[in-house]
């Protein structure tokens, strides 16, 4: 996302969240049959979206991945939707790769004036312009990463609403959900949806310099499935499992947050490890074993696997999206 993942969450938010009832609800969710008709195992990967979006386009390994998302597009205050110039190009590069595009809207750092988007005739102008931006730049679909507060009151008449445009369109819509918001995700909304992808990193960070620790340990994958698996119910082909390409720092001097390739040009004996010492302080991440890992559990529970983000990634042997590939293909 364009702002780094620590911003995600801002502190006011994760106080509602912990404030919020752990009830849930237990009825069967069924994800829209308009489904992603391709039924290889997902590969998603978010490329942030920026004036060289280009060029960073043209950087990514389209051969391991399935689909490629652009975060992020979104009104400005005036409601006119920024940073569209260059998706037609990108989308015809993944659409010669055999690899489908999204625009992802909302991210950890949206606009704070978004509430008022989801509602009354602003709504209607966004959806609209949504739809009106995936046909005209071809892209396959509207990922909607709307977290913390705006995914409020209007969330579910939003994605519905969304949802019935895109598909007059033959377009694909996605969300992705973090766990810790578990309660404000409505079934109904969660049903519009041709598969969801959670987001299962940010337990604690920067934000949260009383727990330091892990942010995206594998016993937080395991927890984060079972409860959409079981507890919610949504079938396993609507589900991928997200991994960071990126970690936290806590004490002493170190990097609130440093992506993996950083990670490992200062430290690169650091590959299978998951967490390392740096002036002072600890990073934790995921390393190789741990992405490796994960997905295997994502093939054996779910139908894809999430990446936040492409850029974050170290190469050759060293890159995860490498490694993920090697689970996928069975190398």
């Amino acid at each position: 996302m364009i702002v780094p993942k620590l911003f995600k969450q801002s502190i006011s938010a994760v106080m509602v969240m912990l404030a919020l009832s752990t009830s849930c609800s237990k009825k069967n969710v069924s994800i829209s049959k308009n489904a992603d008709a391709n039924n290889r195992f997902k590969v998603i990967g978010y490329l942030p979206n920026r004036t060289d979006l280009v060029a960073a386009a043209n950087q990514v390994d389209f051969a391991k991945i399935t689909h490629l998302y652009i975060a992020f597009i979104n009104p400005d205050s005036l409601g006119n939707l920024t940073g569209t110039e260059n998706l037609k190009e990108v989308a015809a590069l993944a659409h010669a790769k055999n690899v489908r595009i999204m625009a992802s809207i909302g991210g950890g750092g949206a606009p704070k004036y978004y509430p008022s988007f989801l509602i009354g005739e602003k709504k209607n102008k966004l959806i609209n312009d949504l739809v009106n931006l995936a046909v005209d730049t071809n892209l396959d679909g509207i990922d909607v990463d709307l977290e913390g507060d705006l995914i409020d009151a209007n969330y579910e008449n939003f994605v519905v609403d969304l949802a019935a445009a895109l598909r007059q369109k033959n377009k694909m819509i996605t969300a992705a959900i973090a766990t810790v918001y578990k309660t404000q995700f409505t079934d109904k909304a969660l049903a519009q949806f041709d598969f969801v992808n959670i987001m299962s990193y940010d337990r604690t960070g920067p934000w949260r310099p009383d727990k330091p620790g892990p942010h995206a340990p594998y016993s937080m994958a395991e927890e984060d499935l079972n409860y959409w698996l079981e507890t919610r119910k949504i079938p396993k082909e609507k589900l991928t499992l997200g991994v960071p390409f990126y970690g936290y720092g806590f004490g002493g001097t170190a990097p609130e947050s440093m992506s993996y390739k950083n990670i490992l040009r200062q430290y690169p004996d650091s590959v299978n490890q998951d967490q390392m010492h740096l002036n002072g302080g600890m990073v934790y991440y995921n390393g190789l074993p741990t992405i490796h890992k994960k997905t295997e559990l994502a093939k054996e529970k779910v139908s894809g696997v999430m990446i936040w983000q492409l850029m974050q990634d170290s190469t050759g042997v060293k890159s995860l999206l490498g490694e993920i590939d090697g689970v996928v293909k069975g190398k």
